[in-house]
């Protein structure tokens, strides 16, 4: 067998493992525990002139979220409802007017998660919402 056919062998069997990896529940991929919640956030500015967002992971905290740990505990004790988000009643904000828009699409524990919001401004959003819009 040549070099360049060992390699090839060896980059399909890499490729179909993390294919099946993938396509296995967490718990059966050897990943840990059960998700609770995979979602999709987004902030955007006034008339989508910005636009950010990422992916939230839960309970295991993964994708890119600065404050992911503290975002999945806030949105269990929400039951996953953004609208039931504890926030941060001690924050005082301005009353600048440079609305935001955010929103979440997902599941949480099985449950479709499609929601959007418009807020007068980013720190009205965060006030609201605490580490799961903080990013």
């Amino acid at each position: 067998m040549s070099v360049r056919t060992t390699t090839a062998a060896a980059a399909a069997t890499l490729t179909a493992t993390a294919t099946a990896l993938l396509a296995l529940p967490p718990t059966a991929a050897g990943i840990g525990t059960e998700e609770a919640g995979r979602l999709l956030l987004t902030i955007s500015g006034a008339r989508n002139t910005w636009i950010r967002g990422l992916r939230l992971v839960c309970p295991v905290a993964g994708g890119h979220h600065p404050h992911a740990a503290e975002a999945c505990a806030d949105l269990e004790r929400a039951g996953g409802r953004p609208d039931a988000l504890p926030g941060d009643t001690g924050r005082v904000c301005t009353r600048e007017d440079d609305p935001v828009t955010a929103t979440a699409d997902g599941a949480w524990h099985g449950t479709t998660v499609a929601w959007r919001r418009t807020y007068p401004n980013l720190c009205l959003l965060e006030a609201a919402t605490g580490a799961v819009f903080r990013f």
